[in-house]
C-alpha cells in the first residue's frame, strides 16, 4: 500500500487542541480509533506539508 493506492474505506477525521496543549488528529475507521498528538510546532509543519501537497495536486490535475 502506498500514497497512490486507492482504498474504499470511510474514515472520520477530527482535529483540535487537547487540554494538555497538544494538537490532536483523531482518525476513526471501521472500529479503529487512532489519536495522534503533536506539539504546536510539529502541527504547523504538518499543515505546511498539507498545503504543499495541495499545491502539487493542483498542478497534477491541470496537466491531465
Amino acid at each position: 500500500m502506498g500514497i497512490n493506492t486507492e482504498r474504499d474505506v470511510e474514515a472520520n477525521l477530527q482535529i483540535g487542541p487537547t487540554d494538555s496543549g497538544m494538537v490532536r488528529l483523531f482518525i476513526e475507521a471501521e472500529g479503529v480509533e487512532i489519536p495522534m498528538d503533536f506539539d504546536p510546532d510539529e502541527a504547523e509543519e504538518i499543515a505546511e506539508e498539507i498545503r504543499a501537497a495541495a499545491r502539487a495536486a493542483r498542478g497534477v490535475k491541470k496537466r491531465r
